[in-house]
């Protein structure tokens, strides 16, 4: 599909594909039409020419997609009942997600369980070929931007201290990098909402922070803490861009709603991977659990064994909790040790200090 002249054109309703085919278009080549339903449909793309244009999903009358085919289109079936996109051609939006309610309606939530379940060959398939989909979104998406990651626990109450300090952390950060999170709430939620608001003065993110605190928590109700999210940034400027990247793993923890690109996985360790390779102008690792702690070191690995040049700064936040609580810096420190990585990692008491790092 990459060598397909052009713009590429995703068609992705039929009030759109008729538009265009009223419109006159006849060279279909460009064309990328997703999870249609086509029957019916075969004679009029016949009369056009679909060499090179792929058919992604869709579904066709007996024969059809044979003729498509032999006429030099690419037809890629549905795979298994899978409710996602498996061909998706962009990363997704939190409306995407949160496009139904009560919760348990939305795509997040019929995604999940989908995953969760015991998968036969079909659902495997699929997995794999919506993880390659968001992939290649994301690759499209991050060039033109360093990439800073910003670690924590999901647990973060939105009325807690250290939930306001970690959002002027990604305020702070946003000016100049593209904050990038696990894409959950907490600590990842209040990191994409400073990064959102980075071009708006310190005013407005204590506004939101003071409407958030209403609703703490996605438990009891994960609709009322979508709308207190909404709530908290109506009518607010264009946001700059600011990326989570969760995960259906961890489907009980639902996405956040201010990382204005969400590359969401279903396998958890394609996900950690992807999070980690792109933070191209660092990570901060604030106080958390087992999951940070495991990025913290998956970190490490990446950065002990590359040249000079490719380390990325890492900064462990809260001095009593990573010699302490969970004495990773110790270990950390003595990893770095005579490697081109020991200039680069950190350990400091604020995050006003991870931002004086990392921002030079």
């Amino acid at each position: 599909m990459r060598g397909t002249r052009g713009r590429v054109i995703h068609v992705e309703s039929t009030a759109e594909l008729d538009r265009r085919l009223d419109a006159g278009a006849r060279r279909l080549g460009s064309w990328r039409v997703h999870r249609l339903d086509l029957s019916g449909r075969g004679s009029e793309l016949m009369s056009r020419e679909v060499h090179g244009a792929a058919f992604l999903g869709c579904t066709f009358e007996p024969g059809e997609d044979d003729r498509l085919t032999a006429a030099g289109a690419l037809v890629m079936p549905a795979v298994g009942d899978s409710p996602l996109d498996v061909y998706r051609p962009r990363l997704y939006t939190a409306d995407e997600l949160f496009d139904r309610t009560p919760y348990p309606r939305s795509l997040d939530a019929r995604a999940y369980a989908w995953a969760q379940r015991a998968p036969d060959r079909d659902d495997s398939l699929a997995a794999a070929l919506h993880d390659h989909a968001i992939d290649e979104a994301l690759a499209r998406f991050t060039p033109g931007h360093r990439v800073v990651g910003v670690m924590g626990g999901h647990a973060l109450g939105r009325d807690q201290p250290a939930y306001a300090d970690t959002a002027r952390l990604g305020h702070a950060l946003g000016s100049s990098l593209l904050v990038a999170t696990g894409g959950g709430p907490g600590a990842m939620e209040a990191a994409n909402l400073g990064g959102r608001l980075a071009d708006l003065d310190v005013a407005a993110l204590d506004a939101a922070l003071a409407v958030l605190a209403g609703v703490p928590s996605y438990r009891p109700s994960i609709d009322a803490w979508v709308a207190n999210a909404r709530a908290a940034v109506a009518d607010l400027p264009t946001p700059r861009p600011s990326l989570g990247i969760p995960t259906w793993h961890y489907g009980h923890e639902p996405p956040n709603l201010f990382a204005t690109a969400i590359a969401k996985y279903v396998r958890n360790a394609v996900r950690e991977a992807v999070l980690l390779e792109i933070c191209d102008a660092g990570i901060v690792f604030l106080p958390g659990a087992a999951g940070t702690l495991q990025e913290v070191f998956q970190d490490a690995c990446e950065n002990y064994y590359t040249e000079e040049t490719s380390v990325a700064p890492m900064v462990l936040v809260g001095r009593e909790h990573w010699t302490t609580t969970l004495p990773a810096w110790p270990l950390l420190r003595s990893l770095a040790r005579d490697r081109a990585m020991e200039e680069h990692v950190h350990l400091v008491d604020t995050v006003e200090e991870a931002a004086e790092v990392l921002l030079g």
